[in-house]
């Protein structure tokens, strides 16, 4: 007799609930992706400094326009709440002190990678774009060079774009620009 056999998806409110029983620790590098925890991998110095690089400029630039949230949760759906290591949400007086941003309140979403941009491109990515996330940057610290993904379907974004050292970027909400040498470091 054959078993069938399947995954158990875990909802945003189940994951929130291994967190207060302690089975999540809150220094736990994980993300919950439709259903699925993930195990995210540990933030180089490179990494880290190239998130900090883009807090320090967009600081600047955004103020008054957008809350710059660094490495915190986004709730796409029932079943995924991923950290970006930035996102630019819609000014909000409580700092979304009530309730984590969902889709409606990001602007930009800005995924750092150096050796997770494969799991990026190809789990992340999709999921924004299936959440409506106008525009997404993957910062990629081994190529040197930064994806712009706009125009969000269910199918995935209808326009990606690569651009290098020597360009500018425009948050195409915002219209922040800043140049990409700045962002790579």
């Amino acid at each position: 007799m054959a078993t069938l056999v399947t995954k158990r998806r875990f909802t945003v409110w189940e994951y929130h609930r291994l967190a207060e029983a302690g089975i999540l620790r809150e220094d736990d590098r994980v993300e919950l992706l439709e259903g699925e925890i993930f195990e995210m991998s540990p933030i180089s110095s490179r990494h880290a400094s190239c998130v900090t690089r883009l807090n320090h400029l967009l600081q600047d630039q955004a103020k008054g326009r957008a809350i710059v949230s660094v490495q915190n949760p986004i709730r796409l759906s029932d079943y995924s709440e991923p950290q970006p290591d930035v996102a630019l949400l819609v000014p909000r007086t409580d700092f979304y002190r009530d309730a984590l941003p969902t889709p409606r309140d990001v602007l930009l979403v800005i995924e750092v990678c150096e050796t997770s941009g494969e799991f990026d491109r190809h789990v992340k990515l999709p999921l924004y774009a299936k959440a409506g996330i106008p525009e997404v940057w993957i910062v990629d610290l081994s190529r040197e060079q930064i994806e712009v993904h706009r125009d969000p379907k269910v199918e995935g974004y209808q326009q990606s774009q690569i651009v290098g050292r020597g360009q500018t970027l425009t948050a195409q909400l915002l219209a922040l620009e800043l140049p990409v040498a700045k962002i790579l470091g």
